[in-house]
């Protein structure tokens, strides 16, 4: 009986493909064994077929292609299969043993890579008791044989192939778009085999990237010192690898959400009624609130005309004193922006945040394993604590920032991974609570090439303030009666929102919105300095420019805009400003002084400092080697302060460039 179905089968194969000739020879032209048959194709045209492939995938896979081979049209032919029915669409965590031996369609984003090696991917056995022909997965280091017959013969068994096939282990792990609030992604292991490890499709399945993945689910056994488990692992036989396009999210917008969306869109109040929708359980902020809503609409990613690339992506810093509800807005940015992951700076390692290589259990080889930033690829990454993070782990985030990639040399890989990914960050000062006589940047404990990766940094101090602390008690308390209504916009339409300006909003700059850059950043570079200071203090870079190109294109994407207008922009330089003026501001000349942030030193100090030592120098010449205090002090009193005096000279012997032989006495080393 059984006999007679396959061969009925194989008549319906032949006669499918007969009317599939065209496509498959298109296949054979391109030089190729392998051949994809749209599974709605099959349906329409032999339901019996369809159905066989669905309960028994391998056995019709095994005879469409003996089919094919019989046809004469291709040598040794590989299957592929495409469009696959909704009803094999199985999220990763609902996966089961009653799904064991089925065809299935899984999605996900690859974690973790193993190198491409040759081995045996299956072995065939003859049962010498009834004839069957039984195929055995092989995964383990150890040769398998069957543990049994259906006919319940226990071996030894004949071994008719065995297939030498080169093989790849991929760890995908679910999107976290597909999560529900607070779920940990679920993993399962993937083998790829011929074809789908070439080097075209490698380059599709490096970590980060995002996969749909059809294939036979099979178990795989445990082994134990003394035997095999009784529990199984499972993993699944890939068929076909659909690369999925890596969008911001792929979000199913309604007619109605889409017209929700236009509706916000048209709002006069659109950006307040927004940037009030994050974390509305948090009072204030408003400045802060913008500025990350304004990161997840980001810039627009760039050509450069030498070919690289200037990124879109939006840096947000926050260091504020203990209780400000820090963390509070950097969880509730993670789940509200698609593909968004929350790490906590403590719990944070190099290898977690980029990208690692791990020992293959499975293969015996290195593995590719990909971190936070690889994961968030095109999504945001928050991290919390970020001060109390090992400076070497921190080091690593900085190409991963302005580069957009994530370089890995371990063992013998060698890879670059894409790191497309918005960090919003969040830190305390030094001492756990800021010191108002100690200016703000020294007490930041983060090194200044990476603040100076932060497009805005915002300071949050907790200062006792009647009216704010009154609004806050009120607003806090009337959160926990739970019976306060605001007029915010729902979170699931905030994220379609997001989601939708994204696609399709690529704004440019127009001549008005230049105009305004313009001569902010030209006003702001040649600002009057006052006539003694020593040095011109330099008020912004480059950086910060590109940083209000980047607000500005994010501003008009709130707007669902295709033109920067000057509207974008002046909002785009006020958020610069407010971040700016709390790290950036030169008491004593009045100015903006970007060295203030990055080196912590501002130019008028670094003037007095240079002063200092172009006198010691002079004083050398005429004194010797051991130079006075006194002396120094004379030399210099009607210039600077004795108190600059003492904050230079100490500057000095920090960096090593004098020391104190003996007491009241100074030499330069």
């Amino acid at each position: 009986m059984e006999k007679k179905r396959q061969e009925d089968l194989l008549i319906e194969a032949k006669n499918f493909l007969a009317a599939y000739k065209k496509e498959i020879g298109e296949s054979v032209r391109e030089g190729n064994n392998v051949v994809h048959v749209n599974f709605p194709r099959i349906a329409q045209f032999s339901p019996t077929l369809s159905e066989t492939i669905l309960e028994s995938p391998e056995e019709a896979i095994s005879l469409i292609e003996s089919a094919l081979e019989e046809s004469g049209l291709v040598k040794a032919p590989r299957l592929r299969m495409l469009g696959l029915p909704e009803t094999s669409e199985t999220k990763i965590r609902d996966i089961r043993s009653k799904h064991l031996d089925q065809i299935l369609t899984v999605e996900g984003i690859v974690r973790q890579a193993s190198e491409v090696r040759p081995q045996v991917a299956n072995a065939k056995f003859e049962c010498p008791n009834c004839g069957a022909v039984l195929s055995v997965l092989q995964v383990d280091r150890k040769f398998r044989e069957p543990n049994r017959c259906s006919c319940q013969w226990k071996g030894p068994f004949k071994i008719i192939s065995k297939e030498m096939v080169d093989v790849q282990r991929l760890v995908v792990e679910e999107s976290p778009d597909a999560l529900e609030g607070g779920q940990q992604p679920r993993r399962i292991n993937i083998f790829l085999k011929e074809d789908l490890v070439d080097p075209k499709m490698e380059e599709r399945t490096t970590p980060g990237s995002k996969l749909k993945i059809h294939g036979i689910l099979k178990e795989v056994p445990v082994p134990l010192p003394s035997g095999i488990s009784t529990r199984y692992d499972i993993a699944v036989e890939a068929n076909n690898l659909v690369p999925l396009e890596e969008s911001f999210e792929d979000l199913n917008i309604s007619e109605e959400e889409m017209k929700q969306i236009l509706e916000i869109a048209a709002d006069q109040n659109l950006l307040k009624k927004l940037s009030q929708s994050i974390s509305p359980s948090i009072y204030g902020f408003e400045r802060i609130k913008e500025s990350i809503l304004l990161q997840m609409f980001g810039g627009v990613k760039k050509k450069k005309s030498d070919g690289g690339n200037t990124r879109g992506d939006i840096h947000i810093l926050l260091v504020g004193d203990p209780g400000v509800a820090k963390s509070v807005i950097l969880k509730f940015t993670s789940t509200i922006a698609p593909k968004g992951r929350y790490v906590s700076g403590k719990a944070a390692t190099a290898a977690g945040l980029t990208a690692a290589v791990v020992k293959d259990e499975f293969l015996r080889g290195w593995s590719l394993e990909a971190g936070a930033m690889v994961l968030s690829n095109k999504g945001t990454v928050c991290i919390d604590e970020i001060e109390k993070m090992d400076e070497h782990d921190r080091s690593t985030m900085h190409e991963a920032m302005e580069q957009q990639s994530v370089t890995i040399s371990k063992a013998n890989i060698h890879a670059t991974l894409r790191a497309e990914t918005t960090v919003l960050a969040a830190g305390n000062p030094k001492l756990g609570r800021f010191d108002p006589y100690t200016p703000i940047p020294q007490q930041i404990d983060i090194s200044p090439a990476l603040l100076s990766r932060f497009d805005v940094i915002f300071v949050i101090r907790d200062l006792p303030n009647k009216v704010q602390d009154e609004a806050i008690a009120t607003h806090v308390l009337e959160e926990h009666q739970q019976e306060v209504i605001r007029d915010i916009v729902d979170p699931k339409i905030l994220r379609k929102y997001i989601a939708y300006a994204k696609q399709k909003i690529k704004p440019k700059l127009s001549d008005e919105a230049v105009k305004e850059i313009k001569s902010f950043y030209i006003k702001l570079r040649n600002q009057s300095v006052s006539s003694d200071s020593t040095i011109k203090p330099i008020p912004i870079t480059a950086r910060q420019l590109e940083g209000i190109i980047r607000l500005s294109e994010a501003h008009a994407k709130l707007r669902l805009s295709d033109e920067v207008t000057k509207e974008d922009a002046i909002k785009a330089i006020e958020l610069l400003k407010v971040s700016l003026m709390q790290v950036g501001y030169d008491e004593e000349t009045q100015t903006f002084d970007i060295d203030k942030m990055t080196t912590g030193i501002t130019s008028s100090k670094r003037g007095k400092i240079l002063l200092v030592k172009e006198t010691l120098t002079q004083l050398e010449s005429r004194l010797g080697k051991l130079i006075p205090e006194e002396e120094l002090k004379k030399a210099i009193e009607d210039k600077i302060s004795e108190t600059e005096l003492e904050e230079a000279l100490l500057q000095l012997s920090k960096s090593g460039e004098i020391f104190r032989p003996r007491k009241g006495h100074i030499q330069k080393t």
